[in-house]
């Protein structure tokens, strides 16, 4: 009987720690990799993270942002990794943002910038859109995410 309780043990064991290591799957792609996204990040357990749109028009320490691209954008990826640290995570497992910008053109410099944030090549999942323009006069850039912590 102890023997058949130590091999359930062990196999439970063995099961949970295969779920952990695969909780996240980057589906990754020829096109998206160099452009910093995934085609699709599956997930499995974990506290989900839903960050609202991020906006740089000032950095942390009061500076105007207004008609910084690169700027904005850096501010807001802190923000993000801020938001995502104070729940227990890391950039890390920031599974799917959504990029707002009000010009297309602006998707080529933040390319770079993916890659400063996810330098391991684990991107997540993203979409942009162009829109019109966005609440603050000089504002370039706003981007939501959603992140996964954990395996459980």
């Amino acid at each position: 009987m102890k023997f058949r309780h130590a091999l359930l043990a062990t196999v439970c064991s063995s099961l949970f720690l295969t779920m952990t290591a695969n909780a996240r799957e980057y589906l990754k792609s020829e096109a998206g990799q160099p452009r910093g996204y995934s085609t699709a990040v599956a997930t499995q357990g974990g506290k989900t993270l839903w960050i609202s749109g991020q906006v740089g028009i000032r950095d942390e320490q009061g500076k105007s942002m207004a008609g910084d691209f690169e700027g904005q954008a850096r501010v807001i990826f802190r923000a993000i990794d801020a938001a995502v640290k104070r729940a227990g995570g890391s950039m890390k497992d920031v599974v799917n943002i959504t990029v707002y910008l009000t010009d297309p053109r602006l998707l080529e410099p933040l390319i770079p910038i993916r890659h400063e944030f996810w330098p391991e090549g684990n991107f997540p999942a993203s979409t942009s859109i162009t829109v019109h323009s966005l609440p603050f006069v000089g504002m370039m850039i706003e981007v939501s995410a959603v992140a996964v912590i954990g395996d459980k």
